[in-house]
């Protein structure tokens, strides 16, 4: 398949921003994406093309992230930086807790941008909170803090290999594609959850063990694609007991697939 015909979907970045006191780099912004996430989206052959932020103190040309969503089939925002209480209306419960509300709004722009042209938008971790926080919602700013009845979702010393269960809500999208059903095996490797759920989003599934939300798709089908899971489906090893992210990413694909083919219909 030649490159033209390959789906091009767009990953936020992550920022790492200016340090005086860094060796390398230093005074300097940096912006990234994680292998893993990129790897993910390119497994199927659609081409992953990282979205630097336009605006800051080196800001040159008129490149905007309207340019991006244009030209782009979709959009991935992924993990990363904790989402500020300050995005949500509210104040840090810890200074480790204030998170990055520079990456935040530019976050926000870009979705709000592949909104205005209707291209679909998949959320991962952060992404999934990003997006509730975006459209309305709220975030416990802490799991252990705020719900110390919860399960441990993160654990520093296993990361990735953190695991738990999740219920699928078997009349949602979600649950159409893992028929199946049941409780499936995720990784879990976040502090922050969702409280409120933000206006004209339904919930696809929830952790077993403490009913935390980790799946959630925009209820309007006639408005443009917006689905997130709070698990990092890009860090599953295929062959392993956990669920198959093959059908998350087919349907994402799918999306972007049928709307870039609409674009191109008179």
């Amino acid at each position: 398949m030649n490159s033209a015909a390959r789906l091009k979907i767009g990953i936020s970045a992550c920022f790492m921003h200016a340090d005086p006191a860094r060796p390398l780099f230093t005074g300097k912004t940096l912006q990234y994406v994680e292998q893993s996430i990129a790897h993910w989206v390119m497994s199927t052959g659609a081409l992953a093309v990282m979205i630097p932020s336009p605006t800051g103190a080196t800001q040159r040309g008129d490149v905007t992230l309207d340019h991006y969503a244009q030209w782009l089939d979709g959009l991935v925002l992924h993990g990363g930086a904790d989402v500020s209480p300050l995005s949500y209306g509210e104040q840090p419960l810890q200074e480790k807790w204030a998170g990055d509300k520079i990456r935040d709004e530019y976050e926000m722009d870009l979705v709000a941008a592949f909104e205005r042209h209707g291209k679909p938008v998949f959320g991962v971790c952060r992404g999934l909170q990003l997006l509730n926080v975006a459209y309305g919602g709220t975030l416990y700013q802490d799991i252990a803090t705020q719900l110390p009845q919860a399960l441990q979702h993160r654990d520093a010393s296993t990361y990735d290999l953190n695991f738990h269960t999740v219920e699928i809500k078997p009349d949602s999208r979600l649950g159409t594609l893992y028929p199946a059903g049941g409780k499936v095996k995720v990784n879990s490797i976040h502090h922050q959850a969702i409280k409120d759920l933000a206006p004209g989003f339904e919930v696809e599934a929830t952790s077993n063990e403490d009913g935390l939300i980790e799946a959630i798709r925009r209820s309007d089908a006639h408005k443009p694609y917006l689905a997130a899971v709070q698990w990092h489906p890009e860090f599953h090893q295929q062959g392993s007991d956990t669920i198959d992210d093959a059908a998350l990413l087919d349907d994402f694909l799918s999306a972007a697939a049928a709307v870039k083919q609409a674009k191109r219909t008179p």
